[in-house]
């Protein structure tokens, strides 16, 4: 059955922690791992426990990004994208594993996520240099190398083959949401009571404050994001968000999302942003890009035929549209 919560706008990673009580603390650090932003809090007996226990779900989010990064020469990703169209390449279960749910969320968002979006050239711009948009040629070209069914792979002989030259897979839109479920993962197994992994907007939960109160994140308009309109509680799950009001150009009066369809090199359209909620920041990750690229009507559509799963959605005009499952005023 799927979750009722209450949301409005969309989201802006804003915590609220209670009073601790005598035998446990919060602790909380913030650093910059995977290239961006990430704030890991735990609920610890002290604080020395606490950092040691941050300490450990760093190393993991270490580890996860040495094994799916595209920017490290030695990982596995770079090494099955530089024998791309030469031979297969031997990877880690657990990359074949991640590749494979990868294939399975770009077949049920009609490859609107797409690990091989990669291989596009990057004829966009959103560093302030263009001052046209790209010929139709162009783009069509820039994605001729695109499309997740071309991956090829060998579960039995644990392999990976991209079979031609100059494709890429990049983990972009999911490797943030996998790090943090595996940091998550890593702590309750050492029976860490709770805490919030949130890796720059995509975060998952466990547990509960010291108070024994739900962790709250706090719901904001992404144009007035210091303000927050309302607390929603999350318990044992995840969010992630997508938005495009902060990196766009525009070009002839029109405004161009940093966000690009994989499938047709052209960026999206429509949207402002999106909030998935669901168990997995994984899955949320990976359907915040899906349903921002899909548009309002048909990405609402899809989440509607996924269990345990909802979304927000703010169009270009600032309206608010929400899923089945999401019960709040949209006036």
């Amino acid at each position: 059955m799927k979750t009722l919560v209450a949301l409005a706008c969309s989201l802006c990673c804003l915590l609220s922690f209670g009073q601790s009580r005598q035998t446990d603390v919060t602790v909380k650090r913030t650093l910059k791992l995977m290239g961006t932003r990430f704030e890991i809090t735990v609920v610890a007996p002290n604080e020395e426990i606490g950092y040691i226990n941050i300490d450990e779900a760093v190393s993991e989010i270490e580890r996860v990004e040495k094994l799916i990064s595209s920017w490290d020469k030695d990982s596995e990703t770079t090494l099955i994208n530089k024998n791309a169209g030469i031979k297969p390449v031997k990877v880690n279960r657990e990359l074949l594993n991640l590749i494979e749910r990868s294939i399975k969320i770009s077949e049920i968002t009609d490859g609107a996520f797409d690990i091989t979006y990669a291989s596009m050239d990057n004829i966009w711009k959103f560093d302030g240099t263009m001052d046209k948009v790209p010929t139709e040629a162009e783009i069509k070209n820039s994605v001729s190398k695109v499309g997740f069914k071309k991956i090829q792979l060998d579960a039995e002989n644990q392999t990976v083959y991209l079979p031609e030259k100059g494709m890429k897979i990049g983990f972009g839109a999911i490797g943030k949401g996998y790090a943090a479920d595996r940091a998550k993962e890593l702590l309750v197994s050492k029976d860490v009571k709770g805490g919030i992994i949130n890796a720059s907007g995509d975060l998952t939960t466990w547990g509960t404050k010291v108070t024994g109160e739900k962790w709250l994140v706090g719901i904001a308009n992404p144009l007035s994001k210091d303000k927050v309109f309302s607390w929603l509680p999350i318990i044992e799950s995840s969010v992630a968000t997508s938005g495009n009001y902060e990196k766009y150009i525009e070009l002839d009066g029109k405004k161009y999302s940093h966000i690009i369809d994989p499938r047709t090199g052209y960026p999206t359209r429509g949207i402002n942003s999106v909030s998935i909620f669901a168990k997995q920041a994984e899955l949320c990750d990976a359907l915040a890009t899906a349903v921002f690229t899909m548009g309002r009507d048909v990405g609402l559509h899809m989440i509607n035929q996924i269990d345990g799963v909802e979304a927000v959605v703010v169009d270009s005009e600032n309206k608010v549209h929400k899923s089945s499952g999401i019960m709040f005023d949209t006036n």
